[in-house]
């Protein structure tokens, strides 16, 4: 039994042997791709080209690697070989710890250069000025609808849309109280107060326990760490980061709890995939039917609508607004460039990305 455990580990670090020789070789191509890019300016992040390696390596796959298996792999391959074409910093909505940085890491992979900011609005204009170079931003929830924060700085700011991360939301529930009486204060982000409702009633109704909002899900684990006879709803990275002991794991209402974000660039260029969604901006004219000139001139070239959120234009004391709008397509396909040319004095085009929901 033993000699066979050692022949098996034998063969084992040989394949790992060739696996580090094999990614050697890779970083060497990377070094060239990366000096081209540099020449062109050219942005280093292409989320359609990962995509279509993903998809060729899953069609060959014949072994017991599952896609998420390989998907989960390949983030950091990729990630590794970003930092080696040209290190980028990436933003996202802090603090360390939060959803919005665990859809960073889920993207970029852990080896990336990350920074967490304070707001949203920080993000923005982080991406903004160049200060860095990717963003990312929650812009919705399946159970609680839009942020509007992100929404209304689509519009308010140059940068644009290259990529969308939809993230399944767990919350844990975690202590240094090993007995549920002895929790007299629970801390989280308002939002996730609803989200895990049921909970909540299920152990504390009628308890007097305070429920306490705070900023961020990780500040919530921070602040239950310090704290005698608190908790905090957090996410399982906020509670390890801040090394606080989980009692519960996926104490959210819905087992469908989601949350698209965004990864935002101060530029893109990204090239059809074939599975491409593309957000835009339109402030149409204060004219009877002009919204609904612009949705049939999708209708007309069977271009799918996803999304369509109003919001208020805030120039004046009248009740106006702009939208934002979602579609199936890539904006460089003949039909959907016949419709943003033709709508090109009110539209304005805030990316066009590899489709993940």
């Amino acid at each position: 039994m033993n000699e066979l455990l050692k022949d098996l580990r034998r063969k084992i670090d040989g394949i790992d042997n060739q696996l580090l020789d094999l990614l050697n070789q890779r970083i060497e191509v990377i070094k060239q791709v990366g000096e081209l890019k540099r020449s062109q300016n050219a942005i280093i992040y292409r989320p359609e080209r990962e995509k279509e390696i993903l998809h060729r390596l899953n069609s060959i796959n014949k072994g017991g690697m599952t896609a998420e298996a390989i998907e989960s792999v390949f983030v950091e391959i990729f990630a590794m070989s970003r930092n080696y074409e040209l290190p980028e910093r990436v933003g996202y909505l802090g603090p360390e710890g939060t959803f919005s940085h665990q859809a960073a890491e889920s993207r970029f992979g852990a080896m990336s250069n990350y920074i967490a900011l304070g707001s949203i609005q920080s993000v923005f204009e982080s991406v903004d000025t160049g200060r860095i170079r990717f963003g990312v931003v929650p812009i919705e929830n399946n159970q609680e609808g839009t942020v509007v924060e992100t929404v209304d700085l689509l519009a308010a700011t140059d940068v644009r849309i290259v990529a969308e991360i939809p993230m399944n939301i767990h919350f844990t529930f975690a202590s240094t109280e090993d007995r549920m009486e002895n929790i007299k204060t629970i801390f989280s982000k308002d939002i996730a107060f609803k989200q895990c409702s049921k909970f909540l009633k299920d152990y504390f109704e009628d308890k007097g326990v305070e429920l306490v909002p705070v900023e961020s899900t990780s500040k919530a684990a921070q602040l239950a760490m310090k704290k005698k006879n608190s908790a905090a709803l957090c996410s399982h990275i906020a509670a390890k980061i801040h090394e606080l002991p989980l009692l519960f794991h996926n104490v959210e209402d819905s087992a469908f709890n989601r949350t698209r974000f965004l990864i935002l660039s101060k530029s893109f260029n990204n090239q059809p995939s074939g599975n491409d969604k593309t957000s835009i901006i339109a402030k149409v004219t204060d004219q009877a039917g002009s919204l609904a000139a612009l949705l049939n001139d999708f209708t007309n070239v069977k271009v799918n609508l996803t999304k369509l959120e109003s919001r208020p234009l805030r120039k004046d004391e009248q009740f106006k607004y702009w939208f934002l709008i979602e579609f199936d397509g890539h904006a460089d396909e003949p039909r959907v460039k016949s419709v943003l040319e033709k709508n090109k004095e009110v539209v304005k085009l805030m990316g066009s990305y590899v489709k993940l929901c």
